[in-house]
């Protein structure tokens, strides 16, 4: 399966910038969101094959973004990584048991989100 599109879904411009240049790099088309609520309503119109979800973010966090692209219909399809600050075991467990297919600590560079796109075989090895 060949993926070609990437939402990136964080409020801080720069961090979407940084992530639009490694994954633009890696192939793919990206568009950005800058919350929930609009990532949300950008994947009701078109479903991106990968996400790049921050956690912390205002109208709508990512963890709430998840849950519900999930129960949306064709929700399940994207690969979703999520890119956080957040190091406690239990919410980054929290964040799987909602959806996610893996995470990436921030700061974050080319290197390490490549292998994690690889990882959960959003880019080939």
């Amino acid at each position: 399966m060949d993926f070609k599109t990437c939402l990136i879904v964080d409020d801080s411009r720069i961090i979407r910038k940084v992530a639009r240049r490694i994954v633009e790099g890696l192939g793919y088309e990206v568009d950005e969101a800058a919350d929930g609520a609009e990532a949300l309503a950008y994947c009701s119109g078109v479903m991106p094959d990968v996400l790049l979800i921050d956690w912390n973010m205002p109208v709508m966090d990512g963890l709430t973004f998840l849950r519900r692209l999930r129960a949306s219909p064709g929700g399940e399809v994207p690969k979703v990584l999520f890119c956080t600050i957040e190091t406690r075991p239990e919410r980054i467990a929290e964040a799987l048991a909602a959806g996610a297919d893996d995470y990436v600590m921030k700061p974050f560079d080319g290197e390490i989100l490549q292998s994690k796109l690889m990882e959960v075989g959003a880019i080939a090895a």
